[in-house]
């Protein structure tokens, strides 16, 4: 039987917001397996979906950088909000946010890119600012979207100044329409991204495993209610459809007017723009996603529980 350790009870807490005695059932319940315990507490009402790995638990700086048809977004992480508001720690993440769309996201060609003005790469500049700052640093990610034709518009939540925050959202629309007519609705709906957080872009694009984790769970919990097996399969196929309205964007009501739904609002957009418009992907970063700091009371008092 796999022992059930203050880290695996730390790490499902994080993903699901449960009681930490809850957690600790859960897997012993399940021998262990997270994927397992998180959907038994979701069976037992003591967690909600856990669409996102984890709680924002670190600091730093996403910025966006997009033009035309390109655009790149990158998470450059320190270990203070004090460092996001110092100058020169901002001027690198900007810098290094064009250098992503120039390298189309490729992390590995961003660090040996040459850092303009210095002599050093980008690794090597992140190192001087280390030394400089006396704050450790990474660039933790980035990611790069470009369509033909068409646009990449960005949008910034939290900005602290133009195209740099806590959460970075980049979209792509096809189109031959006037960029006057696009911008504006890539803007909306990159807010909407921003707000509403999307896992997919279409139900085509959700995942086989995913689907069918989320048809297991929502089977159990219909089956529950002691309704025959006919009713449970509708059932199950209704809250399918709800699932689908919550993660995937096309599906989700738009959040500016709470009653359109996303691909509805493209449709009509392209109908007055007397072009197709086709939405072809998106890139949502927010800072410190899925990152664990560490708690040390809470550690001890999680290893008190367990035994550790």
């Amino acid at each position: 039987m796999t022992q059930i350790t203050a880290a695996l009870v730390k790490e499902l807490r994080d993903k699901t917001g449960a009681g930490m005695m809850d957690c600790k059932k859960a897997l012993a319940e399940v021998d262990g397996n997270m994927d397992d315990a998180v959907d038994w507490l979701r069976k037992n009402g003591l967690a909600a979906a856990a669409k996102k790995s984890g709680r924002v638990a670190s600091e730093g700086l996403v910025a966006v950088s997009a033009a035309n048809g390109s655009g790149a977004v990158v998470e450059v992480n320190a270990e203070t909000d004090f460092v996001s508001r110092n100058e020169s720690f901002q001027d690198f993440v900007e810098q290094v946010a064009s250098i992503a769309v120039e390298t189309k996201g490729d992390e590995a060609a961003i660090k040996t890119a040459d850092y303009p003005g210095t002599g050093r790469n980008v690794e090597e500049e992140l190192t001087h600012n280390i030394a400089t700052i006396g704050e450790n640093m990474a660039l933790r990610r980035a990611g790069y979207l470009a369509v033909s034709p068409g646009i990449v518009a960005s949008y910034m939540h939290g900005a602290l100044k133009p195209g740099m925050g806590k959460i970075g959202v980049l979209i792509a629309l096809e189109s031959d329409a006037d960029s006057a007519v696009l911008e504006p609705l890539g803007k909306q709906l990159a807010m909407h991204i921003a707000a509403a957080r999307p896992e997919w872009l279409s139900t085509d694009g959700v995942s086989q495993e995913a689907v069918e984790r989320e048809r297991k769970v929502l089977t159990e919990q219909a089956s529950s209610s002691g309704k025959p097996p006919e009713i449970v399969e509708k059932m199950v196929e209704g809250r399918l459809r709800k699932y689908y309205q919550e993660v995937v964007l096309l599906e989700q009501t738009f959040v500016i007017d709470n009653e359109t739904k996303i691909e509805k609002v493209v449709e009509n957009a392209s109908k007055e723009a007397g072009s197709p418009i086709k939405v072809t992907g998106f890139l949502r970063y927010e800072l410190g996603e899925g990152i664990d700091k560490g708690e040390a009371d809470f550690a001890a008092e999680v290893a008190s529980l367990t035994g550790d």
